[in-house]
């Protein structure tokens, strides 16, 4: 404790101070060492580490500091947000259910939402903090659950109707109508509650939703939404609003926890729902509509720029704010964490620096930099060409936006040749590579993908031979100019096998063509109806994201208001007959 005590000290008011705090505290937490863990825990600054975070409340309950059916609850939700099994709030959920303030039904819970998503490892581990033997009983469910629905293992015991609840959510992962045709039959809806039911009939509607299947309103309606949890909900409402089911969306919306309700989605999706639906009369459902749009209306996101469409107002940039002054400049080119951030940067230390860069400007003085400090270290950066610290600091500002900060055109020049060679707009290239890499020449993902434009080393041979590039060796996907020849290239060619649609092209370069070819399918959609069904988050965020710089790049370049609508077009659905074939993208 001294040596990590004495390091503390000599790395005072830096990341990494903190970032060695948090890993103590974990240390600590598991040790059951609690006078030190109380000693440390108000120094910890970011506070982003769940796991500490429950030990916490734990220790506020049992301290009085906190009712204890308050620090129940805190800990509940941050148990159910983990995504793996961990010990921090699997320990202080133990404790509370101990001291009788927490019931088993968050244990079951917890193995409810890890057996949905593929994870039996963590409902195993939520429900042996009720009873050991369990754990090994639901891995035997785990591999063959339609096994144990139909009887045939009859080592388990007790059979639960946890258990069974368990089973039928994992069949569903693989074939849902198997799992509702077991929930269907009279045995289990006689041994299970109607919360159960809810929740399995929530399980087989949301995959319902995400394959765009016809049915999956039917599967929801045998559930009560007081019941569903925020991730069925959301999925009950895409398929409502599929169905164009205003009624059924906007009960759905109001079913949603308060602080879902508030997500632009839910505010734009509501608004859209009152003026389609048009009650009480249609000036009344309008003036409504559009008190919900203007809450929301923004040039800077993508349900901000739908919500300024429905209200016919374009997409237009508002002055800067006052360039930094020479002292508010001095002042952060002195400032130590940006200077550690800076030379980490130098020393080609990217994911260091980032996070030292972040620290200081968002975590080290509660509540973060002020507007005038952040837009002075973002000039900074632009300075430096480090020009994901300037867009992402310069985002973090809440008034006085610099769209030349959050919006730069780095590599202009090779991005607008590029582009205009092969008739791409470079709005939308420039809208694709923030998205990418934020302007990161250097930038190379987990899977592979390299460069401004995240090209995969083989869409970059692919598109190399298509476009007759000579000398092309895997090492020239770094060089900007050849990444961004070959990355436009490959997005022209998505562009035209998908008939012109840039949603469709977006969502085909970060999840592969055969995607969007299937998600095609199917009625023919409002284009954003369409976006927001796409079933994987990563690429409905990643092609509303594109699309809305798309629309920013576009009145910078061109100085002349623009809207969100011309971008995603109108409507979206199965590849017209005389299309040409597509296949060969990869």
């Amino acid at each position: 404790p001294e040596d990590i005590r004495a390091t503390l000290e000599r790395m005072a008011g830096s990341y990494w101070e903190d970032r060695l705090r948090n890993d103590w505290l974990r240390v600590l937490g598991k040790r059951g060492d609690w006078a030190r863990f109380e000693a440390e825990r108000p120094l910890f600054r970011m506070d982003d580490d769940r796991q500490v975070q429950c030990w916490g409340l734990m220790l506020d309950a049992r301290a009085g500091r906190l009712p204890a059916t308050e620090a129940a609850e805190e800990v509940r939700q941050l148990w159910l947000a983990q995504p793996d099994a961990d010990e921090g709030c699997a320990a202080a959920a133990r404790a509370l259910r101990d001291d009788g303030h927490l019931g088993p039904e968050a244990f079951w819970q917890r193995a409810r939402l890890a057996m949905e998503v593929g994870k039996p490892q963590v409902a195993a581990q939520a429900v042996s903090l009720l009873d050991e033997d369990w754990a090994h009983q639901l891995e035997a469910i785990a591999r063959d659950p339609a096994r144990f629905l139909d009887g045939k293992l009859t080592a388990i015991r007790p059979r639960t109707q946890e258990m069974v609840t368990l089973a039928i959510i994992r069949l569903a992962g693989s074939d849902p109508e198997a799992a509702a045709q077991h929930l269907e039959r009279t045995r289990w809806k006689a041994q299970l509650t109607e919360e159960e039911r809810s929740w399995v009939w929530g399980v087989i509607g949301r995959r319902a939703a995400q394959h765009r299947r016809d049915d999956a309103l039917a599967f929801f309606a045998h559930a009560k939404d007081h019941f569903l949890p925020p991730l069925h909900l959301s999925w009950k409402a895409r398929a409502a609003l599929r169905a164009a089911n205003w009624p059924l969306l906007l009960d759905t919306i109001d079913a949603m926890p308060e602080r879902m309700r508030e997500q632009p989605v839910w505010v734009y999706w509501t608004a859209h729902a009152i003026r389609a639906q048009g009650r009480p009369d249609r000036a009344s459902a309008e003036a409504l509509a559009r008190s919900w749009y203007a809450s929301i209306a923004s040039p800077h996101s993508y349900y901000g720029q739908l919500a300024l469409d429905a209200l016919g107002r374009p997409v237009t940039l508002p002055p800067a704010p006052a360039r930094p002054s020479a002292a508010e400049l001095r002042a952060a080119r002195a400032n130590p964490g940006l200077q550690r951030a800076l030379a980490a940067f130098r020393l080609g230390l990217r994911s260091e620096a980032a996070r030292e860069w972040h620290y200081t400007v968002a975590l080290h003085t509660p509540g973060g930099m002020n507007d005038r400090e952040l837009l002075a270290a973002a000039t900074l950066a632009c300075e430096r060409a480090i020009w994901d610290r300037c867009i992402n600091t310069s985002q973090r500002t809440r008034e006085g936006a610099d769209h030349a900060q959050r919006y730069p055109t780095p590599h202009r020049d090779t991005v607008v040749r590029h582009a205009r060679a092969i008739g791409l707009d470079p709005a939308y290239v420039y809208g694709l590579i923030r998205q990418e890499s934020r302007f990161v020449v250097d930038a190379r993902s987990g899977v592979g993908a390299s460069g401004l434009m995240q090209i995969m080393p083989a869409t970059a041979r692919w598109t190399a031979r298509k476009i007759g590039l000579s000398g092309y060796r895997p090492e020239s996907i770094t060089d900007h100019d050849t990444n961004v020849r070959l990355g436009t290239a490959y997005l022209k060619f998505a562009l035209d096998a998908f008939d012109g649609s840039l949603p469709l092209a977006a969502a085909a370069y970060n999840a592969g063509p055969g995607r969007p070819r299937a998600w095609r399918d199917g009625p023919e959609l409002p284009a954003e109806v369409w976006v927001e069904g796409i079933p994987f988050d990563e690429t409905r965020d990643y092609v509303q994201q594109v699309l809305a710089n798309t629309t920013v790049y576009a009145a910078l370049l061109t100085g002349q208001p623009q809207r969100l609508r011309d971008r995603l077009g109108s409507t979206i659905g199965p590849r017209p007959l005389n299309a040409a074939a597509d296949e060969e993208l990869p």
